[in-house]
C-alpha cells in the first residue's frame, strides 16, 4: 500500500476549434485518462471558444476547459505526458489547488 499522498489539482486546457463536438470527446478522453490513473474528477468547466492572445498551431481562437479532480502526485507527471502527446490539446496548466 502506497502512502503518497492524493493531491487536488486544476488543468486549464486549450483545445483546437476543430475538435469533434466542441472538444466533448477531447475532454472525456482527458477525465477517463484521470479515472485510470485512479484520480476523481470533481468539477469541470467549459468557458467556450475564445481569442487567443496570439496564434498558437496555426489557430486564432481555442476552446478553453477547466477540470478539477484528486490525484496521487506520481501520477501527475503520466496525466502531463498524455496532455503533451495529445493532438487537440493546444497548450494546457496543471497547477496544484489550494
Amino acid at each position: 500500500m502506497s502512502s503518497e499522498r492524493v493531491r487536488l489539482y486544476e488543468l486549464m486546457l486549450v483545445i483546437s476549434p476543430e475538435a469533434d463536438d466542441d472538444g466533448v470527446i477531447t475532454v472525456q478522453r482527458i477525465v477517463e485518462l484521470i479515472a485510470s490513473h485512479e484520480g476523481i474528477v470533481s468539477e469541470q468547466e467549459k468557458w467556450g471558444l475564445r481569442r487567443l492572445a496570439y496564434q498558437i498551431k496555426g489557430f486564432q481562437e481555442g476552446q478553453y476547459v477547466l477540470i478539477r479532480f484528486s490525484l496521487r502526485s506520481s501520477q501527475a507527471r503520466e496525466i502531463e505526458r498524455a496532455l503533451v502527446a495529445a493532438e487537440d490539446v493546444l497548450r494546457h496548466l496543471l497547477t496544484l489547488s489550494l
